[in-house]
Formats: C-alpha cells, structure tokens, sequence
C-alpha cells in the first residue's frame, strides 16, 4: 500500500497538480490574511500592484518560457546549455531594461495622484530583479518535468510570505510598506535558494550562443505578444476598475475573482503535463492524435467541472465570508463569483485550444486571437460600467471575449484537421467515465 501512495506522487501529474494547488491554496491564505489586516483602499491598491507587476513580467514570461521549454527540453546537453545561456542573456536584458525605464518615474511622482500606480512605480524594479533567478530555475525545472522541485520552489516563496506577513500581523506591524517588505524578503530568500541547489544554471550565461539566442528570439517575439495580450486581458478589468470605480470597488471584485482559483488549479497543472505529449504527436506528424489529446484534456476538465461550479455557485457567500471576512459577505464579491463560475465551463476549451495551436506553430493565430479578445473585454467593460454603475457591468459582460476566444481557437484548429467541438466534450467524457470505473475496478480488485 505504501509502495502504491510513493509512486502515485511521483507521477508527473499528480507533482504538477499538486504544485498549482500548493500555489493556490498559499493564495487564497495569503488573500484570506490581507483582506483581514489591510483597509479596502490600501488592499485595493495591493491588489493593483500585484496584477501591474503581472503584466509587465509578462514581457519576461511571454517571450522566454513557451520558447525555453520548446529548444531545451530533450535537447542534448551541449544544446541544451546553449538556450539556457541564450534564456538568461535574453532574460537579463529584459530585466535590466525594465528597471531602466522604471528608473525616470521616479522623478515624476510628485505629479501622480494615483495610489495605486504610484506604489507600483516605487517598487517594481526591485521587485522584477528579485524573482529573476526563482523564475529561470521554474523554467528549468518545468523543462525537465521535475514538478518536485517546481513544488519546492513554490512552496518557499508562498510559506516565506505568508510567514512574514503573519509575523507582521502579530508585531502589530501589518501595514501596506511592510508587506512589500515581506514580499521583497522571500523573492530574494527563494532565487538564493534557486541559485544554491544548482537549478537556476547562471554558470551556462558563459555558454550561450548566436544561433540559440536568435532561436529563443524568432520564436519568443510571438509567445510574447499573444502572453501579454492573454494577460492584459485579465488585467484589463483591474484597471478599469480602479480607475473608474476606486480601490475599494477592486478590492470587491478581485475577491469573487480570486476564489476562481478552484477553476485555474487544474487547467495550469493539465496545460503544463500536456505540452510534451502534444509537442511529441506533432513531431511524428500524428495530426489525428494531436486532437484526440487536445479533447481528452478539454473534455474531462469541463465535465469534471460541472459539479464544482454547481456547489460554488450554491456556497458563495460561505466561501466569501471565509476568504474576505465579514466586512465582504454583504458586498457584490459573491456575485461576481457566480457569475464567472457560470461560463468558466468555457475555460478548458479557450486553453486548450490555444495551447495546440501554439504546439502546431500557430502562435500568430493566438496572437491575432488574445487582442480581439482584450478590445471587446475593454469594450464591455466600459460600457457595462458605464450602464450598470458598479462591478457586475465588468463581471457580466467577460463572457463576451471568452466565448470569442474559444470560436477561434475552433475554426483555426480545424484548418490543420477537421473536428467538432461536440467530439471533443464527448471524447473527453468517455475518457473521464473510463477511467472512474477503471479505478472503481482496481479498488474492488484490492479488496
């Protein structure tokens, strides 16, 4: 029994799974503690600054990891420290040129009034040059399909700051600088730590090469744009809603927002384990198997989903009163959280599908694909705010560009094989409904 439970969590999927839901579990402690010690306007200005600073890493995510995991995973070591010199060298000058146009604003912060960008402004670059070596060595790791070390480094970073903002808390401390003084602890704590166990590879920047940093380049110039556009659209709605509606209105929504987390989970950890097999049957020109891996994905996830939307729909204002506490249960945020958990069934598909083309060398689709999708979500949101005068105009009306989102996705894969969106929900099915009675059948078998 023992020897079964050990081999079950080494398995990739259970290592990927369990590395996402370490990651958001320490978030919604995190939310749970901040929502807690900090006011509605100076969480709100939190929440602004940790979605900006999303945004502009995306620069460094978007262009390097897609392509990293691509050129290295499976490479030969000679190649594959070439693209890790090639990630670092490229990683650097992005990370280098950020801070250099963060620098100048400093002397414009007088002229700021806005809470929210104006801490932002003051602490970005320190932050971004920080998270640098953690965020090389999760590439890495990913690469490898080592899921053990990215829960490690996960698990650092998240337990660091959650331990520094309880000791904050308890030395009567808890105030919006001292967070980001926790936070800056335990990014420099968790890439030390990246850089001490070997993970991170700084000593391969010496090996770099022109043919491996023009490879990371050609095909990162597309990643880059369609993760920036994919981010700008979640990061659409808090703008607008900070500027429109205020801090505490944010403060609101990214509350129903973040308990969508139950729905992120799985799709990050099924999205990484799926890349290679995907990338393996596209290789072998397996076109008919690319499809039936990019279904089985879509299809068990959205029906494995049905009842989890079921009971958060029914338990929202409990899980807001968890999370939030009670100077949130009489807010909007429940609402919001029902509303998004009543589409997020399209969610699988829109990933999915996205990942596949990305695998078939379609990024330009995807890049076409995320900006029509951020122009109707800012349209909408605009206008719904406009219309409705409070979150539910932004809530309501994001269903618009997912569901555009997975009608692209569709037509353009169905270019490389022809397909039907009901064969994938219904092959995902039989596969799901297979494999509960499979492992109904071992357990009897046991017994």
């Amino acid at each position: 029994m023992l020897q079964k439970i050990l081999t079950y969590t080494r398995n990739k999927y259970f290592l990927s799974l369990a590395g996402n839901a370490t990651m958001s579990v320490f978030g919604l402690v995190i939310a749970a503690v901040l929502y807690r010690a900090l006011p509605r306007a100076e969480l709100g200005v939190w929440v602004f600054f940790q979605s900006t600073l999303l945004l502009i890493d995306t620069f460094r995510a978007g262009f390097i990891t897609t392509a990293f995991i691509k050129f290295h995973a499976g490479a030969e070591p000679r190649r594959a420290d070439e693209i890790l010199g090639a990630t670092w060298y490229i990683a650097l000058c992005i990370t280098g040129g950020f801070i250099l146009l963060n620098i100048p604003a400093f002397f414009f912060t007088g002229l700021i009034t806005n809470q929210g960008l104006l801490f932002f402004l003051k602490w970005f670059g320190i932050t971004y040059l920080c998270t640098l070596p953690s965020f090389i060595a999760s590439c890495v790791v990913q690469s490898q399909q080592r899921f053990d070390r990215l829960l490690y480094i996960r698990f650092v970073s998240q337990a660091l700051f959650i331990l520094g903002i309880i000791g904050l808390i308890a030395t009567g401390h808890s105030n919006l600088q001292n967070i980001i003084y926790a936070n800056l602890v335990a990014a420099i704590i968790t890439s030390v730590f990246t850089m001490a166990r070997g993970w991170a590879g700084l000593k391969t920047l010496a090996r770099r090469s022109r043919q491996g940093i023009s490879d990371m380049f050609h095909f990162g110039k597309f990643s880059v744009g369609t993760t920036f556009g994919a981010n700008l659209f979640r990061s659409s709605d808090t703008f607008i809603i900070n500027f429109m509606l205020g801090p505490e209105a944010l403060a609101i929504y990214n509350l129903g927002q973040r308990l969508m987390e139950v729905v992120e989970i799985p799709l990050r950890s099924f999205a990484a384990t799926a890349m290679p097999s995907l990338s393996e049957a596209f290789n072998r020109q397996q076109r008919e198997r690319v499809i039936l891996i990019t279904g089985r994905y879509i299809g068990m996830i959205t029906v494995a989903l049905i009842p989890v939307a079921v009971i958060a729909v029914v338990l929202a204002d409990v899980a807001v009163a968890v999370i939030g506490g009670g100077k949130y249960i009489h807010t909007e945020a429940a609402n919001v959280l029902r509303l998004f958990m009543t589409f997020a069934l399209l969610y699988p598909a829109d990933r999915f599908l996205a990942l596949t083309l990305d695998v078939i060398h379609q990024p330009r689709i995807n890049f076409i694909k995320v900006f029509v999708m951020l122009f109707f979500n800012i349209l909408g949101d605009v206008v719904g705010i406009s219309v409705l005068g409070n979150i539910y105009g932004v809530a309501v009306t994001t269903f618009i560009p997912t569901l555009i989102g997975v009608l692209v996705g569709y037509y353009a894969l169905r270019r490389y094989r022809h397909f039907s969106l009901w064969e994938l929900y219904s092959g995902g099915y039989r596969e799901l409904r297979l494999l509960v009675l499979d492992k109904y059948r071992k357990k009897r078998s046991d017994q």
